[in-house]
């Protein structure tokens, strides 16, 4: 600690400032001092190995004692406290105890924290998207008729929670599609149009090796979005007239819960955004076709294989089922596109807030958190062959409508 040392000012320079402050038209003339008047002349400063100092003080002091000036005070007051600053510093040593030295055991002892994961979980998940008929732009960047799809938001979707993706080209022949089956750990089913023709029979063909799979003791999960919500319930319930007609096209929604959230979708949502699911509108819908919940629990077969989570209104404030999810299998169908609000900017009503691209994220990690606990372990170098990485997405954000981006595939370049 440093110690101020007391300024020594000298007894008449506190009369000189009393005087000074004193109203001049009552002050009274001072009388002539005398020497028994002198005040007694300032100590001798204290010895300083600084020579200019010392002499500086030597002549202030020597100077009139009558009139001392306001420098000879702060020479006072300041050069002693320098002295006494230059001590301290001057003894002042590094402690010892401030170092904090970063030895091998700390770091063994710091790497050691770290638990070990689940071995029963696959950390490099891959997933399968199915392609759709077209070029997803109305022929604008392909017209050949053995050309398909896969939006690009619904692979930037899944690699958003932690997998990857091998394209499911849904004209290739059925045992190089087979193949390509025993590589992943999950399917998706994307939006689109096409409700029959090769594409409906794929689907409904890798519709039933996902519960055969899951039969067989692979968990092995399906979402399904939009369009493949539609198809699902046209497969499920064995009706292809089930569909009813709705006005949800470029419209943002709600979600109203049906049914206890414990081990859906929805489980690992926040509180806080689950309320908002209820009463903003976070998620996009963007279909003409759908059921209602009238027309869903009048058909047995679909009762006894889903259950309803959410329903939502269209424009008309018809209700429709917006949200199910198997009884048994690891199956999910949303009506809505939980993939737009992160990786969509073509349609105006798609919802961009931070709550919307959580909607996003969240429904992404349920759906690969699924697929990590697939059992399946495909030779290395067979998924890297068939990666989404393989092909080059086209840009075709520029017309303003329908996809930022998509991969479209004419030719098979899997080398399975």
């Amino acid at each position: 600690m440093i110690t101020l040392l007391p300024a020594i000012v000298p007894s008449h320079f506190s009369h000189v400032k009393t005087q000074t402050t004193t109203n001049h038209r009552f002050r009274t003339p001072p009388s002539p001092m005398t020497p028994s008047h002198q005040p007694p002349p300032p100590p001798p400063p204290p010895s300083s190995p600084v020579s200019t100092a010392s002499k500086h003080i030597t002549t202030s002091n020597s100077a009139s004692t009558s009139s001392p000036t306001p420098s000879d005070v702060w020479n006072y007051v300041w050069i002693p406290f320098l002295i006494s600053l230059c001590k301290e510093v001057s003894s002042a040593k590094p402690s010892s105890e401030s170092t904090n030295v970063l030895t091998s055991d700390s770091v063994s002892r710091l790497s050691s924290t770290c638990p070990t994961t689940d071995s029963k979980l696959n950390f490099r998940p891959i997933i399968g998207i199915l392609s759709h008929p077209g070029d997803g732009a109305s022929g604008r960047l392909n017209n050949a008729a053995n050309a398909s799809y896969i939006a690009a938001s619904y692979v930037k979707f899944v690699e958003s929670a932690g997998a990857r993706v091998i394209p499911l080209i849904y004209n290739e022949a059925p045992e190089i599609l087979q193949s390509k089956l025993n590589l992943v750990n999950g399917v998706l089913f994307t939006g689109g149009w096409a409700k029959s023709g090769l594409y409906a029979e794929v689907v409904e063909g890798i519709f039933k090796q996902v519960l055969k799979k899951n039969d067989e003791g692979d968990h092995f999960p399906l979402l399904a979005i939009c369009l493949g919500f539609e198809l699902l319930t046209m497969i499920v319930s064995k009706n292809d007239k089930i569909l009813e007609q709705f006005s949800a096209s470029d419209q943002a929604s709600t979600l109203q819960f049906m049914t206890n959230i414990e081990g859906t979708v929805f489980q690992r949502f926040p509180a806080d955004l689950l309320a908002k699911l209820s009463t903003d509108c976070l998620v996009m819908q963007n279909h003409k076709y759908g059921i209602s919940p009238e027309t869903f629990q009048e058909n047995t077969k679909l009762c006894n294989f889903f259950k309803i989570l959410t329903t939502s209104v269209d424009q008309d404030n018809k209700v429709y089922v917006s949200t199910v999810q198997s009884q048994r299998y690891p199956i999910t169908a949303v009506q809505w596109h939980p993939e737009k609000n992160a990786f969509e900017w073509g349609l105006s009503k798609i919802p961009h807030s931070d709550d919307a691209v959580q909607v996003t994220q969240h429904v992404a990690n349920f759906f690969v958190s699924e697929a990590r606990k697939s059992l399946n372990r495909p030779p290395v170098r067979k998924v890297l062959d068939n990666l989404i990485y393989n092909y080059t997405p086209t840009y075709c954000g520029k017309a303003g409508k329908g996809y930022d981006e998509v991969y479209i595939f004419t030719e098979n370049l899997a080398r399975i």
